[in-house]
C-alpha cells in the first residue's frame, strides 16, 4: 500500500477489521493502528497519526471505543480463569486502560466472595492443576513458585496448597481464608 493510499477510509476500515475481531481499548486500538501504518507506509505515518486520533474520537462518541466496558469485561474474564488482581491490573495497563478506569473495574470484584484473591487463587489451582488438583506427587517448591509468578502471596498459595482435596479448595474459595 502506498503512502496516498493511507486515508481516513482505510484506517477507519483497519479499525472496523480489528474491533469485529477483538475488543479494545481506546489506547490498544491506538496503537495497532499506528503498528499498521508504520508496517504499510513509514513515510505517511506522522499524517496517519492525525487521521488516527479522529478515528479514536469519533469511535469513542459513537460508544464504539468504551475503555470502561472493556475494563469490566476483561476483569470479569480474567477473574474466571483464576488471574490475581495485581496481574489484572497490569493486564489492563498493558492494554492502555487508564489507571482510574481499572480501579473502577476492579471495585467491583469483592461482592460475592469474601476474598477474591483467595478465589481466584483456587480456580488457579484448578486450572493449572496444582495442590489437590495434580494427577501426581509435585515439587511444593515448583507450585509455589508458579502461585508467586501469577501474582498471589505465599500465604494465598500455601492455604490452596494445604487443601486436602478438591471440596476443601472449593470450601476455601466460598468461604475465604477466615
Amino acid at each position: 500500500m502506498a503512502a496516498a493510499d493511507i486515508g481516513p477510509e482505510a484506517i477507519a476500515r483497519w479499525a472496523l477489521d480489528y474491533l469485529g475481531r477483538y475488543a479494545s481499548s481506546a489506547e490498544n486500538l491506538r496503537r495497532v493502528l499506528t503498528r499498521r501504518t508504520r508496517r504499510h507506509a513509514p513515510a505517511a505515518a506522522a499524517r496517519a497519526a492525525v487521521l488516527i486520533e479522529a478515528i479514536v474520537v469519533r469511535y469513542r462518541e459513537s460508544g464504539l471505543l468504551d475503555d470502561a466496558a472493556y475494563a469490566a469485561a476483561r476483569v470479569t474474564s480474567l477473574r474466571r480463569r483464576g488471574d490475581s488482581l495485581k496481574a489484572i491490573r497490569a493486564r489492563l495497563a498493558a492494554k492502555g486502560v487508564p489507571a482510574a478506569v481499572a480501579a473502577e473495574a476492579l471495585a467491583g470484584i469483592g461482592e460475592g466472595a469474601p476474598d477474591p484473591d483467595v478465589s481466584a487463587a483456587c480456580a488457579f489451582a484448578r486450572r493449572r492443576r496444582l495442590g489437590p488438583y495434580r494427577r501426581a506427587a509435585a515439587d511444593r517448591q515448583r507450585e509455589l513458585a508458579a502461585f508467586a509468578r501469577a501474582g498471589f502471596s505465599r500465604r494465598i498459595a500455601e492455604a490452596v496448597l494445604g487443601c486436602g482435596d478438591t471440596e476443601a479448595v472449593e470450601r476455601l474459595a466460598r468461604d475465604g481464608l477466615g
